[in-house]
């Protein structure tokens, strides 16, 4: 015969039981794919959901490594993914490329105010400025994100002919390296570090920056589907106060939260990925465009040119409309988006 003990400690473990499954099935699953791999910048993502702020949100995400924004906003639009983070240029060309698409994705937050995308070059080149790119060589995967805007550089700079060169993504800085390219576009704070691994110093490096050299671009945002928005608009909210917090928490000590992405993929550069995060930070997320027009948010008439830019620089077959590629109305309240460090002095 069972004894009271025994009974009392089967039943509590019971409850236990049945409250843990009734707390899980409460979590909306929540599946989020990253523009690339898991690098400095994805902590933004990790510390929340390795903090459980998420989870405290009710929401159960999961974090994948990306293979570029395109990949991103398409497998969104496909329903592998509830929600993403892309570089506003590639959702703008989905839409204006995919007008009857049934599912396409919607940018819910901006976290790169400005384009990272630069064009790199050794000193040794002569490059010193736009207007020294006339007949280059310049080196980038098909799909990099500053090669597809690079016609806005180009219209922005008074830049005539220039020649593209394709390759894999690991060859573009051993290319330019080599003295095989004369430039590169590419995201500064992946391209520069990159560069740095194969020998080459930062100091020996030119680099131009789309958002210094007349293109205000916006960068990469946070998107989620139509049908999550549809079906269950308090958890895109919810994502977004709980990623706030965490990203609050990373501008605020970058180097710690990078432990976070060992997690993920312990053959990771440590020091490498917390210069590469700094840098984000510094450059894109908490820059003086970000400052002047508050995290998270977008300014109408900047991202209506834009729109303009990318329907003439990628030449998509309707124009881009800035009102169906921003949903505002997710972002969290002012003081939530109040996560920005201080100024550097």
């Amino acid at each position: 015969m069972p004894t009271k003990r025994a009974f009392l400690a089967a039943s509590l473990l019971a409850a236990t039981l049945a409250t843990a499954t009734a707390h899980a099935q409460t979590l909306t699953p929540i599946k989020f794919l990253l523009d690339w791999r898991f690098e400095g910048p994805a902590a933004l993502f990790l510390q929340p959901v390795a903090k459980g702020y998420f989870r405290d949100a009710k929401l159960d995400v999961t974090i994948d490594a990306g293979t570029g924004s395109g990949a991103a906003v398409q497998r969104v639009a496909s329903g592998t993914y509830d929600m993403g983070f892309a570089d506003l240029a590639a959702l703008m060309e989905f839409h204006a490329n995919n007008p009857d698409a049934p599912n396409k994705p919607v940018a819910v937050m901006m976290v790169y105010n400005n384009t990272p995308a630069a064009v790199m070059a050794l000193k040794k080149s002569g490059i010193k400025s736009p207007a020294d790119l006339n007949g280059k060589k310049i080196g980038a995967p098909v799909f990099d994100a500053g090669r597809r805007g690079f016609p806005i550089f180009q219209k922005a700079n008074n830049i005539n002919a220039v020649t593209w060169v394709s390759m894999d993504p690991p060859l573009r800085e051993t290319m330019l390296a080599r003295g095989d390219i004369d430039a590169i576009t590419g995201f500064s704070f992946t391209s520069l570090l990159n560069l740095e691994a194969r020998g080459v110093k930062l100091a020996d490096v030119v680099t131009l920056p789309y958002a210094e050299n007349g293109v205000k671009l916006y960068g990469n945002v946070i998107i989620a589907s139509p049908k999550l928005i549809r079906e269950n608009p308090a958890a895109v909210k919810a994502f977004l106060v709980a990623f706030s917090k965490g990203a609050k928490e990373v501008m605020a000590n970058p180097d710690a939260s990078v432990e976070y992405i060992k997690q993920r993929d312990g053959i990771i550069n440590t020091d490498l990925e917390k210069r590469r995060l700094r840098m984000a930070i510094d450059s894109v997320i908490a820059s003086p465009d970000a400052r002047s027009e508050g995290f998270g948010q977008v300014v109408p008439g900047r991202l209506a040119l834009m729109a303009s830019q990318v329907s003439d620089a990628f030449a998509t077959k309707t124009r881009v409309n800035p009102d169906a590629v921003w949903n505002a109305s997710f972002l969290p309240t002012k003081a939530e988006l109040n996560i920005l460090p201080p100024a550097k002095k």
